[in-house]
């Protein structure tokens, strides 16, 4: 499922901003181009996400759309040598932010499931387990006694 459309990067950052994806020099953006980066953008997308959130997602939110829009205009700018430097800071924005979130440091707001069990927790909600316990102490006091 791709996150974005050409006209999510038209209405994010303008119909300047799909020079990039011009690929025969007619001052038109090459459709399958633009649609082939948006696609491996979501799939670069996916591949953090499934650390953590069942794929496809129901809802799509926002952001993820932004990271689409920015990775896709970085592969399309790289593979038409007009990388810019605002380019790769989006991209990188981009990428850190999905780390994030697949490390678990950030999470995604994602509506609530009608069809979900009430009483089972989704990602990044409710409480999460305690960990107790652990192997037998090494040095406790009694083992020390007299050293």
């Amino acid at each position: 499922m791709a996150y974005a459309t050409q006209s999510d990067i038209a209405e994010l950052y303008g119909p300047h901003a799909l020079h990039v994806a011009d690929r025969d020099g007619d001052g038109v953006a090459d459709s399958a181009a633009v649609a082939r980066a948006l696609s491996a953008a979501s799939d670069e997308i996916d591949s953090h996400l499934a650390v953590r959130y069942a794929l496809p997602l129901t809802t799509v939110p926002g952001i993820l759309r932004q990271y689409a829009v920015d990775i896709a205009l970085y592969r399309l700018a790289l593979g038409a040598d007009v990388l810019s430097e605002e380019h790769r800071r989006r991209y990188e924005d981009a990428l850190g932010a999905l780390k994030r979130i697949a490390k678990g440091e950030a999470a995604l707001v994602l509506p609530a499931d009608p069809n979900a069990d009430p009483d089972s927790p989704t990602e990044g909600q409710g409480p999460r387990p305690i960990v107790t316990g652990g192997p037998e102490r090494i040095f406790s006091r009694d083992q020390m006694k007299g050293l």
